[in-house]
């Protein structure tokens, strides 16, 4: 008998079970959803990039993970590894995997 709380009665029906049916489709929901939010994006970023990398040519100019905008001066097929031309006689060995975009030409004297 308390003023700002009230009194709580025990029910005395049994509550209704809930079937396995409602447990699997949520299941099966949060799957669908997991991937189209996050497996499926993930999956066309990569495919994208190795399709970047693999398309990488002498004379591209790119831009690495690290900041770097260089033209790339040689490229090794049978190793994943290429040489960027920063500036006039300094030249960086970099991964392929490290090149993040192509960009147009012309922008590196635009910069």
């Amino acid at each position: 008998m308390s003023l700002f709380i009230a009194d709580a009665w025990a029910d005395s029906g049994a509550q209704a079970q809930g079937g396995g049916f409602e447990l699997i489709f949520m299941l099966v929901m949060f799957a669908v959803i997991f991937y189209f939010m996050v497996y499926r994006p993930q999956a066309k970023r990569v495919k994208d990039h190795k399709a970047l990398v693999s398309a990488l040519k002498k004379g591209d100019e790119v831009l690495t993970n690290g900041g770097l905008v260089g033209k790339i001066a040689k490229v090794s097929d049978d190793k994943d590894f290429v040489v960027i031309s920063l500036a006039e006689g300094l030249d960086v060995t970099a991964q392929k995997a490290a090149i993040s975009a192509v960009l147009p030409k012309g922008t590196m004297k635009s910069l």
